[in-house]
Formats: C-alpha cells, structure tokens, sequence
C-alpha cells in the first residue's frame, strides 16, 4: 500500500501536520495513548523508548525517554532525549490535547526550550484515518528553533514508524 505524504504548513506561531494513515481511527487513536504502542513507534528512526510511561487522562502525565540505538547517527548515538507531555483534554477515538515539554529524567522541565500546544484530531477518511496535528508555540521563534533542530524529518520518521506499526498490529 502507498504511504501517504505528511502535508505540514507554518502559520506564523503554529505548525500544521496533516496524514492519512491506512487503518481504523480506533487503532490510530490507540496508538497514541497506550504505551504498549507508543513504545514500539515513537521517535525517529534509529530511536528506541525505553522508558514511556502513560497516565492517559487530563491533567495525567505522558513520561518517555528516547534513545538513539544506531551508530551511524554519529553524535547522537547513545544520546537520551527527554520528554513530558501533560493531557488537557481527550475526546476518545477523536481528539488529544496536551502541552508537551522537554524534560529530564525526573521529569524536571527544560526551560531553555520551548514548549508546544498540541492538539491532534483523529478524522474518519475512505479507508484510513486522517491524523491533523496543530502544534502551537509562543512565538515564531520558538518555533523556528525547534524546525532548525531537525523536527520536521523527525516528525516525518515517527509517522512513517507509525504507519509501519498499524500495518503490523
């Protein structure tokens, strides 16, 4: 089957995402909120998520560490990128908004980088599911410097990661 292309756009502060995933909204929508599966796709490729804990309701907390387990990503090999993602509200099998941070291991949050409103809204298309991420920063900025970190391409792995797990489940 064709893997469909992430569409993104920058409107100033917010960065839009857009998929269509070839599976049912159930299992998408699941995707995002168990860490049994979120384990096995989040991050880029050559990451692994050896610590992922989901406390999936609002106000719960989402707690994970990502590790590059590939050598040939040179300096990053070895590295651990953490992250806290705190839910707002959750419409099952439709909508998860949350804030998400970056954060150490105790889940102390990084105030040297920013934060991000998230909404992802899980909508029913023909044979598939398509996925709309609104990712909100304070200011253009604060954007830039995270799609000067490489976040796009590692956006785009995690999907394509993603799509490859539906098809596997």
């Amino acid at each position: 089957m064709m893997t469909n292309q992430m569409l993104s756009k920058v409107e100033g502060n917010v960065l839009i995402l857009e998929r269509v995933f070839n599976a049912p909204r159930e299992l998408v929508f699941q995707a995002f909120s168990e860490a049994e599966h979120l384990k096995q796709w989040w991050g880029p490729r050559g990451w692994t998520v050896p610590v992922c804990h989901v406390d999936f309701r609002p106000g719960g907390v989402w707690h994970y560490c990502m590790k590059c387990e590939d050598k040939n990503q040179g300096d990053f090999y070895g590295m651990e990128s953490w992250g806290k993602g705190i839910y707002k509200n959750i419409v099952t099998g439709e909508l998860i908004e949350y804030t998400d941070y970056f954060s150490d291991a105790e889940g102390n949050l990084n105030a040297d980088m920013p934060s991000t409103e998230i909404v992802l809204e899980f909508i029913e298309v023909d044979g598939g599911t398509k996925l709309l991420n609104k990712a909100t920063y304070a200011s253009a900025e604060s954007l830039q410097q995270v799609l000067d970190m490489g976040m796009e391409q590692g956006i785009t792995e995690t999907w394509d990661r993603l799509e490859e797990h539906l098809q596997n489940v």
